[in-house]
């Protein structure tokens, strides 16, 4: 006999016998008569055990802990006074696995608990209704994400996590021993995306992951992070790769609106669509508004703070901030004369995209390596795909936890991500 999910079980099972499984959630025993809520990924579904009928599984199972998870077999049967309008009669049962006790935290306690605490014993934490809710938004963003582009002609690809380089040319690297030779954790798949515009792969993107050695503790920054790294070439400016971006963002908050309203009704998450194209703000009117109170300068960097402070300002809740600083963008960032062709996508006071048209000669990407003092012999082979025919590209990369942290209204960016690793945390 197959075991059945929740969600599957319908009045076609009436007077049929099943199997079910999951977490017992809460048992009420009221002497002759007990009754078990157990839950699976679904749903929860009710057993009534009469004591009568079978006084031994009866006693096991009104003495189980919570938690513990247990296969059950009995007939289904209409009722519709039952949370799913049918009940199970048992028959018999087998524990799959006894839960200790006490918990470490509760599943259905409407006690708080500490975050720390949560992320002790997350395992735990991700069986509550509203925790899961996030993941199953999560799943639905990134297949949407993907979708959109896999429409739009992009390949999903696969870049290499252990590199000789750093993608930033800076020092803020995990490094590792490879071997006995010096290897890094990349920080994105930049320049690896950017290689593969001069192999014919013209449209590419990869649910990435980036790993930043940053000395930062906050509700916003991870030192092991995922996100949607796209590129693509024969564009004519970054607008062309802005248009992706916000589309990609659309789309996916259309699909999740149709197809997860269950989930944003559990986190008490009303989305409006919003409209297309995002509004482009400019670097320098950034720049003036700041300036009416605060002593933001030109070129400076835009902090949390100035992030927050700007989106008080704007009436939309995403928008991009365009024509940066050069020196403010990496050096693979497309100059034109003090400016760059770059962009962030801000969600909320937030950046949860940031992209660029990219320098695609090679002569002026050597030079403005030479620039910032970058050690060109580090980047021999990344600068060899742009020897051999590298047309003009641009792409972003966008954070999938911080684009849900906005989304779903949530305080911290570690309630995203399974297993949080931050500058204090490496386990569980």
């Amino acid at each position: 006999m197959q075991r059945l999910y929740s969600n599957e079980i319908g009045e076609q099972h009436f007077g049929k016998e099943i199997k079910i499984a999951g977490w017992v959630e809460d048992i009420r025993n009221l002497g002759g008569i007990a009754f078990v809520i157990l839950r699976d990924r679904y749903g929860r579904m009710q057993i009534t055990a009469i004591k009568k009928e079978n006084k031994d599984a009866f006693k096991k199972l009104v003495s189980l802990n919570r938690e513990s998870v247990v296969m059950a077999y009995g007939i289904c049967q209409e009722n519709e006074k039952v949370m799913n309008g049918w009940e199970l009669l048992l028959k018999n049962f087998e524990v799959l696995s006894q839960a200790q006790a006490p918990l470490p935290m509760g599943v259905i306690d409407k006690v708080n608990v500490d975050f720390d605490t949560r992320l002790d014993n997350r395992i735990i934490d991700l069986r509550k209704d509203e925790v899961k809710a996030i993941f199953e938004i999560r799943h639905s963003f990134i297949k949407f994400a993907s979708e959109y582009l896999e429409k739009h002609r992009f390949i999903n690809v696969h870049t290499p996590k252990i590199t000789a380089m750093s993608s930033e040319g800076g020092t803020e690297v995990f490094r590792i021993d490879y071997f006995g030779k010096p290897a890094y954790l990349v920080q994105s798949p930049q320049l690896y995306k950017q290689m593969l515009m001069a192999t014919g792969f013209d449209r590419v993107y990869e649910i990435a992951w980036y790993f930043r050695a940053e000395q930062h503790d906050t509700t916003r920054h991870l030192n092991e992070s995922t996100a949607i790294d796209v590129e693509m070439a024969f564009i004519d400016s970054e607008e062309d790769v802005m248009k992706i971006s916000e589309g990609l963002t659309n789309y996916a908050i259309q699909k999740i609106m149709e197809e997860n309203e269950k989930q944003l009704d559990l986190l008490k998450v009303s989305v409006d669509l919003p409209s297309l194209p995002y509004p482009r703000i400019k670097y320098d009117e950034v720049v003036e508004i700041l300036q009416r109170e605060t002593e933001f300068k030109w070129g400076d960097d835009l902090g949390t703070d100035e992030e927050n402070l700007l989106a008080k300002h704007i009436d939309y809740e995403l928008y991009f901030i365009k024509d940066f600083p050069l020196e403010s963008k990496p050096f693979y960032a497309m100059p034109r004369d003090k400016y760059a062709r770059a962009f962030d996508l801000e969600f909320k006071g937030m950046e949860i995209s940031s992209g660029a048209q990219r320098i695609h000669r090679y002569n002026m990407l050597v030079e403005r390596m030479k620039n910032l003092g970058m050690n060109i012999e580090n980047f021999e082979e990344y600068l060899k795909a742009f020897r051999y025919g590298m047309p003009p590209h641009g792409g972003f990369g966008y954070g999938i936890e911080r684009f849900l942290m906005r989304f779903l209204n949530l305080g911290n960016i570690r309630e995203c991500i399974l297993f949080p690793r931050d500058r204090k945390r490496l386990t569980p």
